[in-house]
């Protein structure tokens, strides 16, 4: 019996809540954890809090001014600055003439991978959910099967997140998804991902067969994260096809493809590997061939500088949580026991920086006339190689486990470590720590875009 008037709820009081201030509390808690660093999530929390203390008038006046706050900040700046630079990096170009607007990419309607490790499982994830088909090969039946499990698993977990679930992946299908140990089976694949170990003698070895099975229009990509495009391909009948597609761990969540062209690269090949990047929802990025290219290349001397920092009296938390409060995801030493101890291990061993090809009565800590620290090395001999065995710079609650806690042993270890070099140390606090990994970071970036290595800021940034 009452009148269908109109009923103005910006009018009507806010009710109140008995648990409100508990609530929003945790909730500006849970926000800051996931948006470290992040201003707009925090001031989202105030208004929805200005809106359960005022009246919607005020409430809608305050937001006004967050949103404002928000639009003359730096933060907002840099995500627009982001937001076109990763479409900028589509317009690629080579110091040789080649670039986007003239070069045509070859169809990609089925792919393989070769090595089923961290690397090569995340790839086959992103090549499935692209609805690509894939070929995964392995060396022999055992890693076959251990590969197939791990990535089986993977799959699942990506369609438990997807809308259709696992009807949409059709994870079963042989003709979606074949592995096998037969590299003839690679006869008739359009692109081809190698994503064994950093060994180039091993490399050089997969490109000769893959020259000689495949046909002579198919792609071949190596995901190495560091080793040279030219000698790779210098395996091959066709290094016009060899590229390098270097994929960032894990490969299924990580946006970022660095697409490295060699000398002989042909700018269809270039344009081909750009066109999976946008198949596989990255963003690929053009950079010339160099070692390390432009991720890895930029990521030693800030990696480098925060075990200077170790060395002289720092821990691996205190730095890493000095870079995570600063806005990175992940600091450096809980990024090296994610990615694994070992790798930059391998490579420092080809390089003959550490082990058996290291020059007799090189100084421990200086290499080329450089200042070098022996202690990843270290680490690596005593076998820990982070969270795959359950210690590194950090230990874990198990081998395989997640979650890094400080560990003693690795402090009493530095300490001695000191003593024996001989090793002043002195209070280093968060401003030091940043400005030394940061700059050394910055720095890496100009001379990269010096050498023409990348072809313009956006790229690096």
């Amino acid at each position: 019996g009452q009148p269908l008037g109109p009923r103005r709820l910006s009018l009507k009081p806010v009710p109140k809540l008995p648990n409100m201030e508990a609530f929003l509390r945790e909730a500006l808690v849970k926000v800051k954890r996931q948006a470290r660093g992040c201003l707009a999530p925090e001031l989202c929390c105030q208004a929805v809090r200005a809106a359960t203390e005022r009246p919607f008038a005020e409430g809608v006046r305050r937001e006004r001014e967050l949103f404002r706050l928000l639009l003359s900040s730096g933060q907002a700046r840099a995500m627009q600055y982001a937001f076109f630079a990763e479409r900028a990096v589509r317009r690629w170009a080579t110091p040789g003439g080649a670039s986007w607007s003239s070069a045509a990419p070859q169809p990609v309607r089925t792919a393989a991978v070769i090595g089923l490790g961290t690397m090569g499982r995340g790839i086959v994830t992103s090549l499935v959910k692209a609805n690509i088909p894939v070929v995964a090969l392995e060396q022999d039946v055992e890693c076959l099967n251990k590969g197939r499990k791990a990535v089986m698993l993977l799959l699942e977990r990506e369609a438990m997140k997807m809308e259709g679930g696992a009807q949409t992946l059709d994870l079963h299908n042989p003709a979606r998804l074949q592995f096998t140990v037969d590299f003839d089976l690679l006869c008739d694949v359009d692109l081809v991902i190698e994503a064994v170990f950093e060994n180039m003698a091993l490399k050089k070895e997969i490109f000769h067969r893959l020259s000689k099975v495949c046909k002579p229009g198919a792609l071949l990509c190596t995901n190495t994260s560091a080793l040279n495009i030219d000698e790779i391909a210098s395996a091959t009948d066709r290094p016009q096809q060899v590229i390098g597609t270097h994929f960032f761990s894990p490969a299924h969540v990580m946006r970022l493809l660095e697409i490295i062209y060699g000398r002989h690269t042909s700018p269809s090949a270039i344009a081909t590997a750009m066109q999976l990047a946008k198949a596989l929802k990255k963003v690929g990025v053009v950079v010339g061939n160099c070692f390390g290219f432009v991720g890895n290349r930029m990521m030693f001397p800030y990696v480098q500088q925060a075990v200077f920092l170790l060395e002289e009296g720092s821990r691996p938390e205190v730095v890493d949580q000095a870079l995570e409060d600063f806005g990175f995801k992940i600091g450096p030493f809980r990024m090296s026991d994610l990615a694994g101890l070992d790798v930059g291990w391998r490579s420092r061993k080809e390089q003959g920086l550490t082990g058996p090809s290291l020059a007799a009565g090189t100084p421990a800590r200086q290499r080329h006339g450089q200042r070098y620290s022996p202690l990843p090395d270290l680490l690596c001999e005593q076998g820990r190689f982070g969270q795959k065995t359950g210690t590194g710079w950090y230990q874990y609650e198990k081998a395989g486990g997640r979650t890094a806690t400080p560990d003693p042993w690795l402090h009493s270890f530095l300490s001695h470590y000191r003593d024996t070099h001989g090793i002043k140390t002195h209070f280093i606090d968060q401003e030091e720590i940043l400005e030394r990994c940061l700059f050394s970071l910055i720095n890496e970036g100009f001379a990269i875009l010096a050498e023409g290595i990348a072809s313009g800021p956006e790229h690096l940034d």
